[in-house]
């Protein structure tokens, strides 16, 4: 049976597991390296003195796959692995999260899972245009006077391409950051560094929204590209890309989103079922 991958925060609960009897002195490289031997993970944390586990410590490993999640609970489940003391791992078939909405993943690990699951030659990416639009604000400052800051914003358009299955997508990201002091040189130079790679991070984390992997169970896989919101910008040749972007007819706002992930997760006892 396949299993679809996309490019976002895993948030099933089928992917998650929860490990009970973690000794406290536990650090979570010895999680990541036990856990890591059944497929790609996407976090491990420990929770130390946490009031809904015994003796007080337990941990949360996210897996990018459900297959590979219930292999490691059924290997590793009552098992001593880097401790004295037996764990009690169980995959979460409830689970309560703060935020209901689902995350792109960041561009780091887009390419953690392209990587994994394409090979490192099997997907390459090339920046098509990185654009400066920035302007001016001015703001009044509590004092009454009026001033100028300069507002640093890049828009970058990025191309994926994967020879190996016939696809190329395309992604825009927008980034921005207030300079303090305009005539501060150096800031000037670190923040313009920060923005442009900012975008860039941001336009690859959009285009690789645009793809699923379908897992196969003899380890193949497969690409299938879905179209969305953007799918116009990878019909266009690059030359009315750019010129789009430079009359500013595409909506920025919707490329203004930040780049971020998942960190709450809120899970008890009663919340999770043992296999």
């Amino acid at each position: 049976m396949a299993e679809v991958l996309d490019f976002r925060v895993p948030a099933e609960s089928s992917k998650t597991l929860l490990l009970c009897g973690p000794e406290p002195a536990v650090a979570e490289h010895s999680l990541y390296a036990a856990f890591s031997e059944f497929g790609l993970l996407y976090s491990v944390r420990v929770h130390k003195n946490a009031a809904i586990a015994q003796p007080g410590c337990y941990a949360i490993v996210k897996f990018y796959s459900a297959r590979d999640a219930s292999r490691a609970q059924q290997a590793c489940n009552k098992q001593r692995l880097f401790q004295k003391s037996p764990l009690k791992v169980c995959i979460c078939t409830k689970q309560r999260v703060f935020q209901q909405q689902v995350f792109a993943l960041s561009s780091h690990k887009c390419q953690e899972l392209a990587n994994y699951y394409l090979g490192f030659n099997g997907w390459s990416s090339r920046i098509i245009t990185l654009q400066n639009i920035s302007g001016f604000d001015e703001e009044y400052e509590e004092l009454g006077g009026l001033s100028q800051r300069q507002c640093l914003k890049y828009l970058c358009a990025l191309e994926v391409t994967l020879p190996n299955h016939g696809i190329c997508t395309r992604g825009i990201g927008l980034a921005e950051a207030q300079l303090e002091n305009s005539q501060d040189s150096l800031e000037f130079v670190t923040k313009t560094g920060r923005v442009q790679k900012l975008a860039v991070g941001k336009a690859l984390s959009s285009a690789f929204q645009k793809l699923l992997l379908i897992v196969l169970e003899n380890g193949k896989v497969a690409v299938e590209y879905t179209s969305g919101q953007e799918e116009s910008i990878d019909s266009l040749t690059e030359e009315e890309l750019k010129g789009l972007i430079q009359v500013n007819d595409l909506s920025l706002e919707h490329f203004n989103h930040e780049e971020d992930e998942e960190f709450a997760c809120d899970l008890s006892l009663d919340e999770a079922h043992i296999l």
